[in-house]
């Protein structure tokens, strides 16, 4: 049926509770007994199945399928927070299977939680208030992201992997089943363990995206002398910037441990 600003292609089915407020772009399917509020926008030919519950001020952007029992948009789990408008930003191509759940963000951080283009996120995965998710990234079921918690480009999280408030996920990095993560993860490398331990790079995952044979071996003699060497820090560092200047990934690399506030995982 078409409502007052719904699109004309937009389908809802007779059982759904949408607010006449909401925005549903051309092609945007809503399930049975789904629940949309009034400050909800979401893009074009997005399938919203049944039993979702999506609130607050919550955009998601086209082509996205989000899965029965979910719950985005919801207020933060968070003491601090007292009513203030905050957002929940999703961006295209995303899927978000049973029962996820995604909080707003609060004014204590940036304001909103994000989440990227074409991330992968499975049953029962968590994403609290204020984190940021970048494209192209995979959840396993049960990953949970405490407050505050980045996860960059084309990482991959394991079942289970718990990661504590403030951290940050590098790059194409992975994570195993099981893993909690209590300092940052640097891009391009494998952890594992309760609490995380590093098992060199990902190089399968590297190989896949394209990246030379050189680049790797680049990363990896930086991991070496940056994560597993002992010695001067100084001396490591420079070691490092010779690599850079051939490579910008290592350049990465060694900028995210630079700017690490929590340290990393070793």
């Amino acid at each position: 049926m078409s409502l007052p600003g719904f699109s004309e292609s937009s389908q809802v089915h007779g059982t759904a509770i949408v607010d006449p407020n909401a925005r549903l772009d051309a092609g945007v399917s809503v399930g049975p007994y789904s629940i949309i509020g009034p400050q909800v926008r979401i893009g074009k030919n997005t399938w919203i199945g049944p039993h979702v519950v999506i609130t607050g001020a919550t955009t998601v952007g086209a082509g996205n399928r989000i899965f029965q029992f979910s719950s985005i948009g919801e207020i933060p789990q968070d003491k601090k927070y007292h009513g203030e408008y905050s957002e929940l930003i999703i961006g295209d191509n995303n899927t978000i299977r049973e029962y996820v759940t995604i909080n707003s963000g609060t004014e204590h951080g940036q304001g909103y939680t994000r989440v990227g283009d074409r991330n992968w996120i499975m049953a029962y995965v968590h994403i609290a208030h204020d984190c940021t998710v970048g494209d192209d990234t995979v959840f396993a079921n049960g990953t949970t992201l405490a407050g505050h918690v980045v996860v960059d480009e084309f990482a991959t999280l394991g079942g289970f992997t718990l990661v504590h408030q403030f951290s940050r996920i590098g790059a194409h990095s992975f994570c195993a089943m099981g893993t909690a993560l209590n300092r940052d993860l640097p891009p391009y490398v494998m952890a594992s363990g309760n609490f995380a331990t590093t098992h060199g790079l990902n190089k399968e995952g590297l190989q896949r995206r394209g990246f030379t044979e050189e680049c790797i071996k680049a990363l990896h003699q930086s991991y070496k002398l940056l994560v597993r060497n002992k010695g001067s820090r100084k001396e490591k560092i420079l070691q490092v910037e010779e690599l850079a200047k051939d490579h910008p990934e290592v350049r990465n690399f060694l900028d995210f441990i630079l700017e690490s506030k929590r340290g990393i995982v070793q």
